[in-house]
């Protein structure tokens, strides 16, 4: 193979097979390839795109660069977030040691600034001391030890991200779509993380300008996930303006401090509630004990301030299973443990409505979706919701216009 061969074709709008994919990100790490040629490639994609498959093995040959972690020794799911990029965002400080706190691992590996954005790296790095580029091994202990470890990217981890990196931020090819896929999943897939959240800004702070091109690169960024086996869910978050009050990589540091003490913004705040619980989600921490102990707490709140009825969102009660028919049962145990409490205590039911926003299938709605298989799931959903209101003895029901149609 020639390099030029494949500058030439992919400049004529030519789909690249894995094997060119392959042979020119080993020739580019192993300085084969000089960074002109590299240089004229990107910019060819950039004016041509790539199709899923060729965005999935750039992707694939990325992660294959360098080494990828192992963790045979860790207990549990392990999970990891990503943001595209944004002015002010410092939200992994926060959710980070959030989502650690409550028993799941995060052991993240995080890129410096891109462009006119800030990285969560360079921000670490405004704390006197704080070293970032450990050795793998004792990154590893320390997620074993204490259940988090931020580190910058190493030379053994995805060196060919690392030099595209830096290429594409001189050449005016970062706003490229599979050059960021490759880039953000390539890292995220040789952290071998079970789970990933990402984080895709939309807006006129972000790479991604609107909400359809922010869609598109949710969508692919989750299809190469899975295609790599890992659970992988996005979040399209507004970034038309800075996140938070603070912006600067020492300011950043101080307002997610005061944000983990509670005196955050409320956007920041909020954003970040958001996030770490699509992290748990995605870790299955939940249990039936927890959600019964939900119920207990809700009755003996609702008691102490003598309200007399209480409303319900369907999975809002229960963890989601991995299919419909394990939720429905999950959803008819809870509902007979609620009918004793409502026994118990003389609360009534007033109204009940389906949960069809905070699981990632719903992205681009529910019954107004043009997915047939999750218009069905919402139907089902909405079905077995009604149900479960009726069983409570609800007074009304609430379709929520917008999402259930």
């Amino acid at each position: 193979m020639r390099m030029f061969d494949i500058i030439k074709k992919k400049r004529d709008g030519g789909t690249l097979t894995d094997a060119e994919i392959n042979w020119f990100i080993k020739g580019y790490v192993n300085g084969d390839i000089p960074d002109y040629q590299v240089s004229a490639l990107c910019m060819a994609i950039y004016f041509r795109g790539m199709t899923l498959e060729e965005t999935t093995a750039l992707t694939f040959a990325v992660r294959d660069s360098g080494k990828k972690l192992d963790f045979p020794n860790v207990n549990g799911l392990r999970v990891d977030k990503h943001s595209t990029g944004g002015v002010g965002d410092k939200t992994s400080l926060v959710i980070a040691p959030i989502v650690a706190t409550l028993g799941v691992k995060v052991a993240k590996m995080s890129g410096r600034g891109l462009g006119h954005t800030g990285g969560t790296i360079d921000k670490l790095e405004a704390i006197p001391g704080f070293r970032t580029d450990i050795p793998l091994d004792e990154f590893q202990s320390i997620v074993n030890d204490i259940g988090i470890a931020i580190i910058g990217q190493s030379n053994d981890m995805t060196p060919a991200d690392k030099l595209l990196y830096g290429l594409r931020d001189v050449t005016a090819t970062i706003d490229s779509l599979p050059l960021i896929v490759s880039s953000i999943m390539g890292k995220k897939l040789a952290a071998d993380d079970d789970c990933i959240v990402l984080d895709v800004k939309t807006g006129s702070g972000a790479f991604m300008k609107t909400v359809e091109a922010s869609r598109e690169l949710a969508e692919w960024m989750v299809e190469i996930g899975k295609r790599a086996g890992k659970r992988v869910c996005a979040m399209i978050t507004d970034m038309d303006i800075p996140l938070g009050f603070s912006i600067g990589n020492s300011l950043e540091v101080i307002e997610a401090i005061e944000t983990l003490k509670g005196n955050g913004p409320e956007d920041l705040t909020e954003i970040c509630i958001e996030l770490a619980t699509r992290m748990l989600y995605l870790a299955e921490k939940g249990t039936m004990e927890h959600a019964k102990a939900k119920v207990d707490a809700g009755f003996e709140f609702m008691q102490k301030l003598g309200i007399e009825y209480f409303c319900f969102h369907d999975v809002d009660l229960v963890p989601e299973a991995e299919d419909i028919k394990e939720t429905n049962k999950r959803l008819d145990e809870i509902t007979d443990y609620i009918l004793i409490k409502m026994k118990e205590t003389g609360i009534k039911c007033l109204w009940g409505t389906a949960n069809m926003f905070s699981n990632p299938r719903f992205m681009n709605g529910a019954g107004s979706t043009n997915s047939a298989d999750v218009f069905c799931f919402a139907a089902a959903q909405v079905k077995k919701a009604l149900e479960l209101t009726v069983k409570l003895g609800g007074n009304g029901y609430v379709f929520w216009g917008g999402r259930e149609g």
